[in-house]
Parts: C-alpha cells; structure tokens; sequence
C-alpha cells in the first residue's frame, strides 16, 4: 500500500484546484529548474541543482541520467540515497492529481539502487537499498530491499536471497554456461 494523504476536492476536478495546493511561482522556478537539469550531462551540477533549488535530499554520488523528469509541485517530497543510478526518462512522482482528490506522497530511493530507463515511480512507495528496478517498470508499491523488480504491474522477478544466489552460481559457473 503507498503512503500518500488524500485531499478531497469539490467542484472541477483536482487540478482545477493546483495553484490553491502549491504556487504558482514555485512550479515555475521548479519546471525551470527541473528542465535545465534533464538536459545537463555534468552530474555533480544535477545534484547541486536539486539539492540548492528544489531542497531535495540527495546523497553523494548519485547519478541522474538523462531526461529524469522529476515532480514538477513537490519535489522536496523526493530523497535519494548514496550511490543510486536513476535511468534515463524516469519519472518520479510525488503528487496524484485525481477526479475527485489529490494525494501527496514522500517518495524514498534508497542506496546503490539501479532504476532502469523509462521507469515511472508513484508517489508514497519506498525502494529498499540495493534494489534493481527493470526499465519500464511502473513502481506501485514499495521494493524490498536487495530485490529485482519489473514490469507493469510491478512484481518482484528475484528476492536478495534468490538473486545473491544466481550471482553465487555465474562466479562458480561462468555468466554464459549453464548448469
């Protein structure tokens, strides 16, 4: 189950409603900055970016690619561990704008995490240190740590043990024999 709080709305749907959530010149300064860092290949200035402007918590060397579209209205929701790649044109989201509600979620990346291309994270989920998640995959519910997920809808593919275990076997047999 993600953690995100509800904010019933009444009237036109949710978005309708944004610039009374969060304001409007914090979306602007936030896009601006956002856009400037999906584009940059210097990684340390990404982190910089992020961390000085959109007051997100970022460890050291974490590494966002290319075309990362990160929550436009809350990014400070977001946090990262140490030593995480975030693939290219992942979406992370903090925020749901829905009919009826909105919901507002932290988003919690953890350490030596591997996000694959093109994935999009929901908003309240948690990522356990030393998870794989495959591209494309639609983060829904929070990872355990050390696990291997993938597709849409996410499932876990290999626990920590089961993948510790395939690992274990290519040393012993080589990464193209098989058993």
């Amino acid at each position: 189950m993600r953690r995100t709080t509800r904010y019933p709305v009444t009237g036109a749907n949710s978005l309708w409603h944004v610039y009374k959530t969060v304001p409007f010149l914090k979306v602007v300064k936030n896009f601006l900055v956002i856009q400037a860092a999906r584009y940059t290949p210097f990684l340390g200035l990404k982190n910089w970016l992020y961390k000085t402007f959109l007051r997100m918590n970022i460890g050291d060397q974490t590494s966002f690619a290319l075309m990362v579209m990160l929550d436009v209205m809350f990014p400070e929701k977001i946090t990262v561990g140490r030593n995480t790649v975030i693939g290219y044109n992942t979406t992370i989201l903090a925020h749901e704008y829905l009919i009826k509600e909105y919901r507002l979620g932290e988003v919690q990346i953890g350490s030596e995490v591997m996000i694959g291309a093109n994935t999009t994270i929901l908003p309240g989920v948690k990522i356990g240190d030393g998870a794989i998640v495959s591209a494309g995959t639609l983060v829904h519910k929070d990872v355990p740590p050390g696990a291997f997920v993938g597709g849409n809808p996410m499932r876990v593919i290999y626990t920590k043990d089961q993948l510790a275990e395939r690992w274990q076997d290519d040393e012993i047999y080589g990464n193209n024999t098989e058993k």
